[in-house]
């Protein structure tokens, strides 16, 4: 079995489990919302970077096909276009 592996003072690191233990649920719900928004945010920009010229929908489609599956993906785009298509057709209507 590997060994973990960590970069935080073993002391530092317990610090801040004690903390963590401590807070409450709302304060822990906050951090895990945060975290898991700084990790959404950096994927879709690394895949913005890699991509250059890719509109924000590309880029959000190709997060979600690297995410959730490629099925979903397909899903959603056809989803996309064709709620583009029925907004679209709303508004030469009026």
């Amino acid at each position: 079995m590997l060994k973990y592996l960590s970069d935080t003072h073993p002391a530092a690191e317990k610090f801040q489990i004690l903390m963590l233990q401590k807070a409450s649920f709302a304060k822990r719900a906050s951090i895990t919302i945060s975290l898991s928004e700084t990790v959404i945010r950096l994927a879709r920009r690394a895949i913005s970077r890699a991509n250059p010229g890719l509109s924000e929908e590309e880029v959000n489609l190709i997060f979600v096909a690297n995410n959730y599956g490629s099925d979903l993906a397909k899903r959603l785009s056809n989803y996309l276009k064709q709620r583009r298509l029925t907004s679209s057709f709303g508004q030469e209507r009026k």
